[in-house]
């Protein structure tokens, strides 16, 4: 939405704002978009990923929900909002799928996720009176097609992009080593994830013990929580650590909010992740001046040049991530000429403003089938 050309586009927001004292992430984030009109609307609880009785009770909270989706109607109508663009999020989706439907414009899902048993009927219903899908990597645009069925003349890729303004080269990597306790020429690799089996952090703790007897004080830091919230995943790659003898080089965070900061701090990131949709962390580290090792399959080699950002290997190959793990860790001149290429793609492939031209060509594509 900070991208979009306001000469060739009136942008305009819905979202409910919260309180003033806590606004919402969504309504803190666009508040601050110039040249955007914000119009507060409240669509009701999220029904995803409830129990029966959950539903029951957000389906009564949704009643209000109504009144309001009236009025949105009448804001589209009055000012002559062309399409309505969304996230893959159920209630989201719903609502802007009828919403269409009642004021004739054009509806578009931006799909973040590859498609499988965890879309519910609502958003699978959705995304099939969607005029529209956008898929964050050919890798997800496929799965629709293919694992869901939906057409391909209406699904389109459009790589995801990230804010650069977060990510400083310059940030001084010795004040986090100092505090969690790292020498300056220690091996340091870093892991950014919800901590849940499809991220590899598993395989990154058994790499770390092969890399062990070429690189005997190397170190990882494992950066995140664990997924859902009440799993315990991450007490058993602890478990797994002191199993294989290496609790002292696994060091879990838990959640933090200064991730530039932590991968400053770091050689390289690593995240063996298993059909990654497309892996914003990737292109965080590159923008960071990281390398990144990770698996060739699902979206990353879209994001991960291998060879020239970053290495790559089969998925679930332990020994071959092992050894690019090292390959780089021998070199820090590699690291630093692959560093400056990911700096490069982030600033080229992955700036907002690419991801607004393309997204705008495809508002262009949608409007230029509408009937005269």
């Amino acid at each position: 939405m900070r991208h979009l050309d306001r000469a060739q586009h009136e942008v305009h927001v819905a979202c409910a704002p919260g309180p003033s004292e806590q606004p919402t992430p969504t309504f803190a984030a666009v508040r601050a978009i110039p040249d955007l009109r914000i119009h507060a609307i409240d669509l009701g609880p999220e029904l995803f990923a409830k129990s029966s009785l959950a539903r029951v009770r957000a389906a009564i909270d949704t009643a209000p929900a109504i009144w309001n989706m009236a009025k949105l109607v009448s804001y589209v109508r009055k000012h002559g909002i062309q399409v309505v663009h969304t996230s893959d999020r159920p209630r989201d989706a719903l609502a802007s799928a009828i919403l269409a439907r009642i004021t004739g414009v054009k509806c578009i899902i931006h799909v973040h996720v590859t498609y499988g048993d965890w879309m519910n009927r609502m958003l699978r219903w959705s995304m099939g009176r969607a005029d529209a899908l956008i898929g964050v990597s050919d890798f997800v645009a496929r799965s629709l097609i293919d694992g869901g069925g939906y057409s391909a003349k209406k699904t389109r890729s459009v790589l995801n992009a990230i804010d650069l303004d977060r990510w400083n080269v310059e940030i001084d990597p010795v004040p986090v080593r100092r505090e969690l306790g790292i020498d300056a020429d220690t091996p340091l690799l870093i892991c950014v994830a919800r901590i849940f089996p499809a991220k590899g952090q598993e395989l990154l703790v058994r790499a770390l013990a092969e890399l062990r007897t070429e690189f005997p004080n190397i170190k990882a830091l494992i950066v995140g929580e664990d997924y859902p919230p009440g799993t315990h995943y991450s007490q058993e790659l602890k478990t797994l650590a002191e199993k294989l003898g290496i609790s002292d080089a696994v060091i879990f965070t838990g959640l933090r909010k200064d991730i530039p900061r932590l991968i400053a701090a770091a050689d390289l990131l690593v995240m063996p992740s298993y059909e990654e949709p497309f892996g914003l962390v990737y292109a965080e580290a590159m923008a960071m001046k990281r390398p990144v090792v990770a698996f060739e399959d699902g979206g990353t080699p879209e994001v991960v040049d291998h060879g020239k950002s970053g290495l790559l290997s089969p998925a679930g190959d332990v020994s071959a991530l092992s050894r690019n793990i090292a390959t780089l860790m021998r070199s820090p001149e590699l690291r630093r000429e692959m560093g400056a290429y990911g700096r490069k793609q982030a600033e080229t492939r992955f700036h907002p403003a690419r991801l607004a031209r393309d997204v705008a060509r495809v508002y262009a594509e949608l409007l230029s089938d509408s009937p005269a």
